[in-house]
């Protein structure tokens, strides 16, 4: 029986060396990464794939930009778009993949952009800009969107915001790419609410804020008039003690949703914890140095035992083995050297 076949893609910041979307092989029981290609595209700081798993979208100087994932694993551009506005820093699909979320850190801007049916991207649906006063003068007390992802259900678009200290929630229309703002969850003032994720079955939430290093674990419960969420556990990323300086970065669950793991760039950690499926709730089992500067993203091997962690100002991917029974991680190999790493994406391929 021919084993399965996995590649990671990278994207970049490409104002130095770097020239887009590194496509790397995977050897996923040795843990290792061999870069195959550069797709050339001017800073693809975000990708993400359609649900179907055909497609890759990733930010760019112009816009957003569409491609087909080749069975080899290879890229084919296809599409490129404006947002009529500043370059956007996240991207979501819904489960059909008729729209493609963008959030917009610089200008507080959440965009809807409609998807064809061959998965190249056409107008603008709807755009709504954020509004208010930040509470951190250094992010010029302004908002700040770094995330938009929908519910499990998909009625709603969840818009996390870190210049406000918010997630503002918005009704979705299916039909006509509208949104409307329902709600939104107030989180403590300056912890910068940065990504959130939910669980395998839908039934909880996990926002890691960046400032404050925690992440707030909400129940989710889409069945009434309005989405609500109820806090149920607040959990540091970092060990106890001084953390000034040190920002909660990335977040990713293991494939089997047994375990999530956390970044934190400035103390240049990694933590695990053990997810209790039945209550959502979090165990940290360890946080430990990742052996790289500025953690800016990571993601974990498809065999689950190996994390991968993009050390952003230190322009290496480093690689652990991860045990579970002790929490312990181990470097797996020489770092791999590449510039300004921001994002990963590990997908199977069928060839």
């Amino acid at each position: 029986m021919e084993k399965e076949k996995y590649v990671a893609y990278v994207g970049t910041y490409t104002h130095g060396h770097s020239e887009g979307i590194h496509i790397y092989d995977l050897d996923a029981k040795e843990g290792r990464m061999t870069e195959r290609k550069v797709v050339k595209i001017h800073n693809p700081s975000y990708i993400t794939k359609s649900a179907d798993g055909k497609y890759l979208y990733s930010i760019a100087d112009e816009g957003v930009v569409s491609f087909l994932i080749k069975p080899d694993g290879d890229l084919a551009m296809t599409s490129i778009r404006s947002i009529q506005g500043m370059r956007g820093c996240h991207l979501s699909t819904d489960k059909a993949n008729k729209y493609l979320f963008v959030a917009g850190y610089h200008d507080g801007k959440v965009t809807v952009m409609r998807l064809k049916e061959d998965g190249t991207i056409g107008d603008i649906a709807d755009q709504v800009f954020h509004k208010g006063l930040g509470s951190i003068a250094e992010r010029n007390f302004r908002p700040h969107v770094n995330c938009v992802t929908l519910t499990p259900d998909e009625k709603y678009l969840c818009a996390v915001d870190l210049g406000v200290d918010h997630v503002k929630l918005y009704r979705f229309n299916h039909d006509t790419g509208k949104i409307s703002l329902v709600d939104f969850l107030r989180c403590e003032l300056e912890s910068a609410p940065r990504h959130m994720r939910f669980s395998h079955d839908g039934k909880f939430a996990y926002l890691i804020c960046e400032l404050k290093n925690y992440i707030n674990v909400y129940s989710y419960d889409g069945t009434k008039k309005n989405p609500k969420f109820e806090l149920i556990q607040n959990v540091p990323t970092v060990k106890s003690g001084d953390n000034k300086g040190t920002a909660a970065a990335a977040m990713e669950f293991s494939m089997d949703g047994n375990y999530l793991y956390c970044s934190n760039a400035g103390d240049n950690s990694v933590g695990i914890f053990r997810i209790d499926k039945k209550t959502g709730l979090l165990t940290m089992l360890n946080i430990l140095p990742i052996s790289g500067d500025y953690p800016k993203d990571i993601e974990i091997f498809p065999d689950g035992k190996h994390l991968i962690s993009l050390n952003h100002e230190s322009n290496e991917i480093t690689i652990f083995k991860v045990n579970y029974d002790n929490g312990n991680i181990v470097l797996n190999g020489k770092p791999i050297a590449i510039e300004t790493p921001n994002c990963i994406i590990v997908s199977k391929i069928e060839n």
